[in-house]
C-alpha cells in the first residue's frame, strides 16, 4: 500500500474515533492539527497535516449530510 492508501486508511481510524469518542471530538474542535498528529503517532510537516484535517472535517461534514437528508426521507415518507 502506498503513502496515500495509508494515510486514508489513518483518516478513515480517526474520523471513526472522533465519531464514537466525545472527548476525541472535544480534543478535535479545539485543536484538529495536534489531536490529529497525536492520534497519527507522526509529526508530520504543517502542509500535510492541515491537508489531512481537511479532509477528515470534510468527510465528517458530508456524513452529517447524509444523515441529515436520511432522516427528511423518513420524514417525507419515502
Amino acid at each position: 500500500m502506498d503513502i496515500k492508501g495509508q494515510l486514508k486508511e489513518k483518516a478513515e481510524e480517526i474520523i471513526h474515533k472522533i465519531k464514537n469518542d466525545k472527548n476525541v471530538a472535544s480534543k478535535f474542535q479545539k485543536d484538529p492539527v495536534s489531536t490529529v498528529e497525536s492520534l497519527l503517532g507522526v509529526d508530520l510537516p504543517n502542509d500535510q497535516i492541515e491537508a489531512l484535517v481537511d479532509f477528515i472535517k470534510a468527510k465528517i461534514d458530508i456524513d452529517k449530510i447524509g444523515n441529515a437528508l436520511g432522516g427528511l426521507k423518513g420524514l417525507l415518507g419515502k
